[in-house]
């Protein structure tokens, strides 16, 4: 299990990994509220955006599509063995156990997640195929070769150095395992200074340290040691989920500002409301967006 205990002779990048977990853990930690109210419910448990297609109903429905996609674009077959790297509260991981029989790992770094997450797997009944751990995906303890599957829904934003997440995916990876991801995307980089507030006020605010272009991440698995990289970009599907969100945000936020100034909500609650905001905006200024990424070991 990763701590955040570095040793005094630590590297900055070992410290800069750590200061970063420790802001991924208090932000998960104080916006939990936000998430529960506002996005997910106990067929889902999803922090991630959702997959609209021409069947798609509703929101919670598109959810769960989005797990569908990605499980489709990998190909997995039941009672394989998953990693589920950044599972959040375990979502992902519960789906996985349910629809295809799987046995699966669910790790974070943020403790109440864990918790959270055993409790949804035992009243889902699916606890003895799906386990939970706090871990840095960048840096695991499993062993080489012992992954059929290694999936992530929006959770490689947080690593720092994206293709540490990529090596350690190879490393535990069994010949022939498959790898799939969906993530935000840099489109290009900020074209001025008004662009790089807009996108570091959404990064920031979601204790996101950066992102990498889409032309980086097409060269990333090559370079960690995968074939077969395919880069599909999925904002059309991805849209109307990310207006939800945009709406959300927008409606309420003068009351998250005098909720702010009252002191009733933290500045990581109040910068989570604006990074929900400036997000969908920096998307309509072509800055990212959405893609989904598989890949074979």
């Amino acid at each position: 299990m990763k701590t955040n205990n570095v040793p005094a002779h630590a590297s900055r990048s070992e410290q800069n990994g750590a200061d970063n977990l420790a802001q991924v853990r208090d932000y998960y930690e104080r916006t939990w509220l936000d998430y529960r109210l506002l996005w997910l419910n106990p067929q889902n448990r999803a922090l991630h955006f959702g997959y609209w297609d021409a069947n798609t109903k509703s929101h919670a429905e598109s959810l769960l599509n989005m797990n569908q996609v990605l499980a489709n674009r990998i190909g997995i077959q039941p009672g394989q063995r998953i990693l589920d790297a950044g599972c959040g509260v375990g979502g992902t991981s519960i789906w996985l156990a349910k629809r295809y029989n799987a046995q699966v790992v669910g790790i974070t770094p943020v403790a109440d997640q864990i918790e959270r997450a055993r409790r949804y797997a035992r009243e889902q009944g699916v606890d003895e195929r799906v386990s939970f751990e706090q871990q840095d995906y960048t840096s695991t303890d499993f062993p080489d070769a012992s992954f059929d599957i290694v999936v992530a829904m929006e959770s490689v934003c947080h690593a720092p150095i994206k293709n540490r997440f990529l090596a350690e995916a190879r490393r535990i990876l069994r010949p022939g395992g498959r790898l799939g991801i969906t993530e935000y995307m840099l489109t290009r980089p900020a074209g001025n200074a008004a662009e790089r507030q807009l996108l570091n006020s959404w990064l920031s605010g979601w204790a996101i340290p950066n992102l990498a272009t889409g032309e980086e991440w097409n060269a990333m698995p090559s370079e960690s040691g995968f074939a077969d990289a395919q880069l599909e970009n999925i904002t059309a599907n991805v849209r109307p989920s990310l207006q939800r969100l945009y709406r959300f945000a927008r409606l309420s936020w003068i009351f998250a500002v005098a909720l702010r100034a009252m002191r009733v909500r933290s500045e990581t609650q109040h910068d989570n409301t604006r990074a929900a905001r400036d997000q969908y905006r920096a998307l309509e200024r072509g800055l990212w967006f959405e893609g989904m990424l598989t890949a074979t070991a």
